[in-house]
């Protein structure tokens, strides 16, 4: 999806890593929420509480999901899934933007 109609956009952005990672919450008319977020270049790992698929939008990120030993790079129109209560690690050397939608 490119575009998200009838949505609300909280305007308090979510920070992350010394402002290396940020997001916008954004909530749909149905109740859905999801993030648009952006990573520059670095290491991170981040915790889920809910289930999560990561879309990646523009640049690329390397993952290494849960109980996984090998990374797998996802590029633009690419996106992965994060089990609930988990964790997971990802780099890039350039940029990842991406949607971070939250599943049931």
């Amino acid at each position: 999806m490119t575009t998200f109609n009838h949505a609300t956009i909280e305007q308090q952005a979510n920070i992350y890593f010394d402002g290396k990672v940020s997001s916008r919450t954004v909530i749909l008319e149905n109740g859905e929420r999801l993030t648009l977020g952006f990573m520059t270049p670095g290491e991170y790992t981040f915790n889920t509480a809910a289930k999560e698929r990561m879309e990646i939008v523009g640049g690329s990120l390397t993952v290494q999901l849960p109980d996984e030993e090998d990374w797998q790079t996802y590029t633009a129109g690419q996106a992965f899934d994060v089990p609930a209560n988990s964790q997971f690690h990802a780099k890039t050397d350039t940029y990842a933007d991406y949607t971070c939608y939250y599943l049931a």
